[in-house]
């Protein structure tokens, strides 16, 4: 059986749905906390259990039985999500999970001043340390466009700090390769990179945007600061602004900038570009 965490969230329920094209509903459970979320999987034929990564008691009695579990990594600012992480960990290996995969992230090393990579770097090494079979899949940027761009189509700007070459990859072609890599025959030890095939900045996503909609869109490279003033002049947090700046700081210091061609192989087409995700919100 295959255990999939995390499945009444974006990723973790379009994993799902793509497993359900691969296995029979009754090879794939899923550990969720409200398990009414997920009542549409369980009306498929999915094993729905509760499941928390902060009750191992429920982890154990969601992981039963599994032979490869998938842990949808948390991202609760406020929690110790590394301790979080141990407790799946542990529970997978307890129920005698032959394999552990992760969702970890694209540039998870020592000194990446983003600062979730310590998360997934620290989980890794759980992960390193378990005596199980292990898969960390380090996902490239596939936030939504809007969130990563700013309101580019009304404004005509892209308006962020200095940034750096980024593989900025579609979340449903990262859920699908996920799904391709738990139900498959191939294994892959230790960390993998699931990226977009291209690095861009955002000087070329400009220029990109503006051939698609057939108007200038500028890059304006705003100062560190005055950015998080801006972002908490209109209502974010400070806290939150600030750790969205070592995501830039990151990015401009290099370490997104390799593309992996893995994703593509394991899709078996290419992926979606930059391009035509901007040419696909322009349409809509």
């Amino acid at each position: 059986m295959i255990v999939v965490t995390g499945a009444t969230g974006g990723l973790g329920g379009t994993i799902v749905e793509h497993l359900l094209k691969r296995v029979p509903a009754d090879r794939i459970g899923v550990s969720v906390r409200d398990t009414a979320k997920a009542q549409h999987f369980a009306d498929r034929g999915v094993r729905v259990r509760q499941g928390a990564y902060e009750d191992p008691a429920t982890l154990r009695g969601s992981f039963a039985g599994a032979e490869r579990v998938l842990l949808v990594s948390g991202n609760d600012p406020e929690a110790d999500m590394v301790s979080l992480h141990r407790n799946a960990v542990e529970a997978a290996v307890a129920v005698g999970a032959r394999r552990v995969l992760y969702t970890s992230q694209q540039g998870a090393v020592p000194g990446n001043p983003y600062r979730p990579s310590d998360i997934h770097i620290a989980t890794e090494a759980i992960l390193a340390d378990s005596g199980v079979a292990w898969t960390a899949l380090r996902n490239g940027a596939y936030g939504p466009l809007d969130q990563v761009l700013g309101p580019w189509q009304r404004t005509g700007v892209i308006a962020r700090p200095q940034d750096g070459p980024v593989p900025y990859t579609d979340r449903a072609d990262v859920a699908e390769a996920t799904a391709v890599v738990l139900a498959g025959d191939r294994s892959f030890d230790g960390h993998v990179d699931l990226t977009a095939p291209n690095a861009v900045t955002f000087g070329a996503v400009a220029e990109i945007a503006s051939d698609l909609i057939g108007r200038p869109v500028e890059r304006i490279v705003l100062d560190d600061e005055q950015w998080v003033a801006d972002q908490v002049a209109a209502g974010a947090p400070e806290q939150m602004a600030r750790l969205m700046l070592t995501w830039y700081q990151a990015a401009r210091a290099g370490y997104f900038t390799e593309a992996s061609p893995l994703l593509a192989e394991l899709l078996g087409r290419e992926p979606r570009t930059i391009a035509e995700r901007l040419a696909a919100r322009a349409a809509a």
